[in-house]
């Protein structure tokens, strides 16, 4: 009999993983649907028939990435200075992420800069307005619609990690990060 210490890994999480080494080897725009079954060690019906393609992929390994970062930032208040500063560790962790950076700087990205919000993005800003009616009640957020004050505080966010690199000599990673902290307490104070 199988223990389950040494049961192989759930198939759509070898797929996922196999997906995350392809996008740092290769980046994004270069990952093949066969390269990331050959990595997991199934056949391409078996990738088929949980995703119907690759982009549909890295949006799942995007998302599963996402919350698990969200996990190594919790919150620890109801307060603005208490949200802020998860924001900023979580926009910390993101910046510094080979994965995320990786699908930053693709063609993928520029859909979900540009075009339409991804699953990630949607589940981000509906964290985020829950947390922001929290503080609201807690009395140091100011009043405003929580769905679209989150969805700025994504944007603002979402710019500090995707240029993170080009401002890199005029604001270090702590810089950065204590700007951005100062950015999110005005605009939501």
């Amino acid at each position: 009999m199988l223990s389950i210490s040494n049961a192989p890994a759930d198939i759509g999480e070898r797929i996922l993983a196999a997906a995350a080494s392809c996008i740092v080897d290769f980046g994004v725009d270069r990952v093949t649907l066969a390269e990331i079954a050959r990595r997991a060690g199934v056949s391409r019906p078996t990738v088929y028939r949980r995703w119907p393609d690759t982009p549909s992929i890295v949006s799942a390994l995007l998302t599963e990435h996402v919350i698990g970062v969200m996990r190594e930032a919790p919150l620890h208040g109801d307060d603005r200075e208490s949200l802020v500063r998860q924001i900023v560790t979580v926009s910390n962790l993101l910046r510094r992420d080979e994965l995320v950076m990786s699908v930053m700087h693709s063609q993928l990205a520029s859909t979900y800069i540009t075009e339409r919000l991804g699953a990630s993005q949607q589940m981000l800003i509906d964290a985020l307005a829950e947390r922001l009616r929290a503080a609201q009640r807690h009395g140091s957020v100011r009043a405003g619609n929580p769905l679209q004050m989150a969805t700025m505080v994504l944007l603002i966010a979402q710019s500090t990690i995707q240029s993170e690199q080009i401002v890199r000599p005029i604001l270090d990673a702590d810089a950065l990060a204590t700007e951005l902290a100062h950015s999110l307490n005005g605009y939501l104070s």
